[in-house]
């Protein structure tokens, strides 16, 4: 199976750039237009969050349109920018999003990896949340299948990066989150934004993903009194592939055009004739 993560796409009006320099719908066409050249091509695209920049119907309206193209199922979860009754109106009729109830949390059953998407949305806010009814929910989820590979996807990361801007935001709940992870052993990736950056850890007997943005990127900058800043890198996403008896490798994928392929060119070594 492969499935491909992005995140933080920030969709603005077209022409209307995000913090006066990113173009973010032209990232995410950018996005779409490789993700759907993937040849072998993925099995679904997961995006995680910070879906829209002003979380109003014509935004997500927008959002349908732009993503619409990609010739696979698309799952989304909110991130903090989003509105969770807006979202859930434009996007009803996908079958995936719960009709109600107060959050947005859903498991994708029909996959050879069984995937658990959590809405960390604490409103009014740029934390991200776990909290008790949330936790049950994953941890009730967990239990019925122990044997099943298992992805988990979230907008918010429950750690700590070693980034000082980055980590002045508590997760709240994080701990007894990290706990439940902790127990099941089949979770084979839990899958974030939020960061615009592409960072890995080891996690609660796992392994831990954010993807950078569609949009825009946070500087790595790793100085004690770092400030928030913002860097047009490349645009750029994960590519994940899960085989039986290989496991889960992931892999950076830039969604931008670039050059290539080229085929090597063998050069005589010095000397030989």
């Amino acid at each position: 199976m492969i499935f491909a993560h992005i995140s933080d796409i920030h969709l603005r009006p077209e022409g209307d750039l995000a913090h006066d320099v990113a173009d973010t719908a032209v990232g995410l066409a950018s996005a779409v237009e490789r993700l759907s050249a993937l040849d072998p091509p993925a099995d679904a695209v997961f995006v995680t969050g910070d879906l829209v920049d002003s979380p109003d119907a014509e935004s997500y309206a927008q959002l349908r349109r732009l993503l619409d193209p990609l010739p696979v199922p698309v799952y989304l979860i909110p991130g903090n920018r989003d509105d969770r009754a807006n979202f859930r109106a434009a996007f009803a009729d996908t079958g995936y999003l719960p009709k109600n109830g107060a959050f947005l949390h859903y498991a994708v059953e029909d996959l050879p990896v069984r995937f658990l998407a959590l809405d960390t949305l604490k409103e009014g806010a740029k934390t991200g949340e776990m909290c008790a009814e949330r936790l049950a929910w994953l941890e009730d989820r967990l239990d019925e299948a122990p044997d099943r590979p298992t992805v988990i996807l979230m907008h918010h990361p429950p750690f700590k990066t070693g980034v000082p801007f980055m980590d002045g935001q508590d997760f709240e709940g994080a701990d007894a989150f990290t706990g439940i992870v902790g127990r099941h052993e089949n979770v084979e990736r839990v899958l974030c934004g939020h960061l615009h950056r592409a960072i890995q850890r080891r996690f609660a007997g796992t392994l831990a993903c954010v993807a950078p943005s569609t949009a825009f990127h946070m500087p790595l900058d790793l100085r004690p009194d770092s400030d928030l800043n913002l860097v047009l890198e490349p645009a750029a996403g994960f590519l994940h592939v899960w085989s039986p008896g290989i496991g889960m490798v992931t892999h950076t994928l830039p969604l931008v055009e670039h050059p290539g392929p080229f085929p090597f060119r063998r050069r005589p070594a010095p000397g030989s004739a």
